[in-house]
């Protein structure tokens, strides 16, 4: 219970004279037009530009983000109201949609509730995004989804202990979001490989067998760890990333590799090896129609 005047451990809910409110809904502290690739999603809409917000908070406390000025503190933001939002989104050229990330959707999940759904009422085929830890109730999960068509969701591991030693959660929520989400909407999972935490053969295999049980055709995107915020480990072996793709390979049909330079991103025939899409860095070039394999015609999970 949040005393009256006191604020959660999230720092964005506020309980005044008993009841909570969300301090950062609607404040905008990043906003880009970035490659769908950067979130990163290979296999929804390949090489389109998709508006990116983000507001300030989490309810992780990663001591290895990335974005901790702005998951950890209250970063300097501009208000945009669900209404202005559209308007932005309605003057771009070449933008399939919004994509929320930077920072945790769920922390601010009003404002992505509304949003959303005024988006999708309002814009014919706009595409709404989520880059999301996965930490969420069943109910708020459901009542979104319906508005959402893509997600990038983090599997930080596959042992509760990380998850409650180094992010400050659980995983059982992250699971159960992975599984419902994967029924209901496109899902790729992107798992950061920290140097001597969670690069493991072991964790590798428990990881991609679990994404393996509901669906190898789910892409697994495996990033890179630097040493970052609280966590001042040497950042991980290219030569264990490779290792670790090639386990991961084993179980699924798609993984690839994030924050390595020179390595081959790119999207083969899960049957026959032909190459589907070409990527170098967020330049891309489609060997494939309506996600089908031209020379064998096995059909693949791409949404074009």
């Amino acid at each position: 219970m949040i005393p009256v005047d006191a604020k959660g451990k999230c720092n964005v809910r506020v309980n005044k004279e008993g009841r909570l409110y969300a301090i950062n809904y609607g404040e905008i502290t990043s906003i880009s037009q970035d490659p769908i690739e950067k979130k990163p999603l290979y296999h929804f809409k390949p090489g389109s530009n998709i508006l990116s917000i983000g507001s300030f908070g989490c309810n992780f406390k990663c001591e290895f983000c990335q974005n901790h000025s702005i998951s950890q503190g209250r970063a300097r933001s501009e208000y945009i109201s669900p209404e202005k939002l559209v308007e932005i989104c309605r003057s771009l050229k070449d933008n399939i949609g919004v994509a929320f990330t930077y920072n945790e959707p769920s922390i601010w999940y009003e404002y992505v509730y509304n949003s959303s759904k005024l988006l999708k009422e309002t814009l014919k085929d706009i595409k709404i995004v989520l880059v999301t830890n996965g930490y969420i109730k069943e109910e708020p999960l459901k009542m979104i989804l319906p508005y959402v068509d893509a997600m990038n969701i983090d599997l930080k591991a596959f042992n509760n202990e990380f998850y409650k030693e180094v992010c400050g959660g659980s995983i059982a929520p992250v699971l159960d979001t992975i599984k419902m989400s994967s029924k209901q909407c496109h899902v790729e999972l992107t798992t950061l490989l920290v140097n001597g935490e969670n690069d493991s053969t072991g964790e590798i295999e428990k990881i991609a067998g679990f994404i393996a049980s509901l669906d190898k055709n789910i892409p697994l995107h495996l990033s890179r760890y630097f040493p970052n915020y609280k966590m001042h480990s040497p950042a991980t072996e290219v030569e264990v990333m490779i290792k670790d793709r090639e386990i991961a390979k084993k179980y699924l049909n798609y993984v690839y590799i994030g924050n390595v330079s020179g390595v081959d991103n790119s999207t083969y025939c899960p049957k026959c090896g032909n190459n589907l899409i070409k990527r170098k860095d967020y330049n891309i070039h489609l060997n494939t129609n309506f996600g089908t394999c031209a020379k064998c015609g096995y059909k693949t999970n791409l949404i074009l």
